[in-house]
């Protein structure tokens, strides 16, 4: 190799370690902006620097853009002037007092007092979010239109196993199941059929977990999915550049209820929906009883305008295996009908401890599967003279 060549590949080598060490500055200042505890960022990687930063990036712009630009602008221009005014006021003082040093003092500790007011109030609202999540019994995320998750509350690991910071800017595709993606993908269709930019969306999905019902976690290759009632509403970018969500709660579906003696009864049911048990607690409420419930379908407890309700309910039952039914009315036996929610979940019965011995060769069947559902009753009865159904005759 030549002088000259040797020399060009020492001044390129030069260069371009002189580039990464550029970029790796720039991916550590910006490390340092993002609001994440200081433990986390020796943590990341570039990939997932620039990706939080992004995310972080559009879910300003979103909140920025709630405001109304022209109302922002009078602030400011407000501000502006009494700010020049007190200026020029605190100036006009400081010179005829000539105290310039005493001055100086008092406005370090207005400002430090200024400072801890702001961080008490800080701790306040963490607190209140705190208190809101625990009440919602869920997260929180929000949702690009493509399908991009820019921000979820840090409440997700209680619930899936998985982080804020391993979720945020990646796709809500990449971890929901595959047969709910057109369901999803509907949702945050903004032309989907639904009354202007702020309609409500309310569906199921099934979500990666990496939280098992025993409560051990494990990786994500081995998560399972967790069924989630999402409800949520669409939200628009104003101002500056164009930017529309949807702003989600997640609600984990449970498999295990709080019983209230008095306003709740279970229930099993074939996959058909049809009851094979009924506890006690109904007869107190819908005033049947348990026997004569046997084969009835829940069909024909339901009032007619609400069938669509639990005809969704039931498919969603079939497809996720867990469902929430929403808020339908129930007859009521002698006449009327009572607001009530089921909840309801596909289990499998327990299989046979032996293959059976005329068959000792062939695989075991599959377990035949039924539903256990608990229903709240949510109101009184309404409309107690109406007979609605045939059922409901004494």
């Amino acid at each position: 190799m030549t002088p000259e060549r040797e020399r060009r590949r020492i001044m390129s080598c030069e260069a371009a370690r002189a580039r990464r060490r550029a970029e790796s500055q720039v991916l550590i200042d910006m490390s340092q902006l993002l609001p994440l505890p200081s433990s986390l960022r020796p943590q990341l990687d570039k990939p997932s620097i620039i990706r939080l930063t992004i995310s972080y990036l559009r879910i300003h712009t979103l909140l920025s853009g709630f405001a109304d630009r022209q109302t922002w602008e009078r602030r400011d221009e407000e501000g502006e002037r009494e700010t020049r005014e007190e200026g020029e006021r605190e100036t006009r003082e400081r010179r005829e007092e000539g105290g310039r040093e005493r001055w100086a003092e008092g406005n370090r500790e207005a400002g430090d007092r200024e400072l801890g007011e702001r961080s008490e109030e800080r701790k306040k609202e963490m607190g209140e979010t705190d208190l809101y999540l625990r009440i919602l019994g869920g997260f929180v995320v929000v949702v690009t239109t493509e399908g991009d998750m820019i921000y979820l509350s840090d409440n997700i690991r209680e619930y899936m196993g998985l982080t804020q910071v391993e979720l945020m800017g990646h796709s809500i595709y990449d971890f929901t199941h595959p047969s709910d993606h057109e369901e999803i993908r509907d949702n945050l269709d903004l032309t989907a059929g639904r009354s202007g930019c702020g309609g409500l969306r309310d569906f199921l999905m099934r979500m990666k977990c990496t939280v098992t019902h025993r409560g051990r976690t494990v990786n994500l290759r081995s998560a399972g999915w967790r069924v989630l009632q999402c409800r949520g509403c669409l939200k628009v970018c104003v101002s500056g550049p164009s930017l529309t969500c949807v702003l989600f709660t997640c609600q984990p579906l449970s498999l295990t209820h709080t019983l209230l003696h008095t306003h709740t009864f279970t229930s099993h049911h074939s996959m058909d929906m049809r009851f094979t048990y009924c506890d006690q607690r109904v007869t107190g409420l819908l005033s049947y009883r348990p026997e004569e419930l046997l084969g009835v379908s829940m069909y024909d407890l339901c009032h007619t305008l609400d069938l669509h309700t639990l005809t969704k309910s039931h498919l969603n039952l079939c497809s996720k295996g867990q469902s929430v039914s929403g808020v339908y009315r129930v007859l009521v036996r002698g006449g009327g009908y009572m607001w009530a929610e089921t909840h309801s979940a596909v289990i499998s019965k327990p299989r046979p401890t032996q293959p059976h011995p005329s068959q000792p060769h062939q695989s075991r069947p599959s377990p035949p599967l039924f539903v256990a559902c608990v229903t709240y009753i949510l109101s009184g009865v309404e409309e107690p003279t109406q007979l609605l159904s045939l059922g409901q005759m004494n």
